[in-house]
């Protein structure tokens, strides 16, 4: 649990998130809430979890750790009631940009399946704006019915010609996320870390534009509704599944299971899988990355095999050759 936490605050988040990266330094260096986390299930232990938790319950992360001390030891139970009953959903929309180039590569119309959807935000990308920095360049690009309120920024070595023409859309979770509900939106709010006044100014204005017509998002395990989510998608379009920051989420044992059910579903219909998950995620893709790589980043991934390097967030993308 220490290393975990230690990890976090020195790799995660040191970069991104000082006030989060100061949180978990402290609780890595606590032994009692250490054993204090310990007691919770194994997959609700995710600082990113616990740590929107706290917040949920008025901890100021820029009050350095005596908010956070103080939940954990004054009100454990309204914290525990609600990492048990929320995961980490950071449904960043922000990381369809990162998407978009190799959504664009694909003819015909598509039928993209997401799995770990979320609130679905990253279910739309042909109804954002992007705004793409390529060599210094400024690259914008629109949907085909305008620009829309939502503009995603990338620096990119590559930039898109056109949004993809998605004519169904599908997202697979165990919790979805309703963009209009606003405990929903207040919780996707606390797991945008808290320097990131960017991000959450996104999140609600993606939320605004996707509560007029949200996507169909089907409540389950995804490795048992995704044989028949996919079996509902028209014949006449080509599959597309992503996923961004799911699969970790997973036991190790689970994880294998998912990729060999994409790999079954891929050998008998024409399905694509574009995957975007921390190196270790996936099994043996580490071992395909260029060693300068940033350890921070997320492998973008075609069918299993590693295309780009891109940031968490969606903040800049670049194509390796392996």
């Amino acid at each position: 649990m220490a290393t975990t936490y230690r990890r976090f605050a020195q790799v995660e988040a040191v970069s991104e998130s000082p006030s989060l990266s100061a949180w978990a330094a402290w609780l890595a260096d606590d032994e009692q809430m250490v054993a204090r986390l310990a007691s919770l299930p194994r997959d609700r232990t995710q600082p990113n979890l616990v740590f929107a938790a706290a917040r949920v319950l008025g901890a100021d992360p820029f009050a350095g750790t005596v908010d956070l001390q103080r939940i954990l030891q004054d009100r454990w139970d309204e914290l525990v009631a609600i990492v048990t009953t929320r995961s980490t959903q950071t449904n960043e929309a922000n990381r369809c940009a990162t998407l978009l180039p190799h959504l664009a590569d694909l003819d015909g119309p598509i039928a993209l399946v997401e799995v770990g959807a979320s609130a679905g935000l990253c279910l739309l990308p042909d109804r954002w704006s992007y705004r793409y920095d390529h060599n210094g360049d400024e690259h914008l690009l629109h949907p085909d019915d305008g620009p829309s309120p939502v503009v995603l920024s990338c620096r990119s070595d590559t930039v898109p010609s056109r949004t993809p023409d998605i004519t169904w859309r599908r997202g697979i979770d165990l919790n979805p996320l309703s963009v209009g509900d606003p405990g929903d939106l207040a919780w996707l709010e606390a797991l945008v870390w808290p320097e990131h006044e960017d991000r959450r100014h996104r999140l609600r204005t993606a939320a605004a534009a996707a509560a007029t017509d949200p996507p169909p998002i089907v409540r389950g395990d995804l490795l048992t509704e995704l044989p028949g989510v996919l079996d509902q998608a028209p014949r006449d379009a080509r599959v597309v599944l992503i996923h961004t920051a799911v699969i970790a989420y997973l036991p190790a044992m689970a994880r294998q299971r998912f990729v060999a059910l994409v790999d079954e579903l891929r050998s008998v219909r024409d399905l694509v899988w574009l995957s975007c998950e921390g190196a270790t995620v996936l099994p043996g893709m580490a071992d395909r990355l260029p060693p300068d790589r940033d350890p921070t980043d997320f492998v973008l991934a075609r069918d299993g095999d590693p295309i780009a390097l891109v940031h968490p967030h969606g903040r800049h993308h670049r194509r390796i050759d392996i």
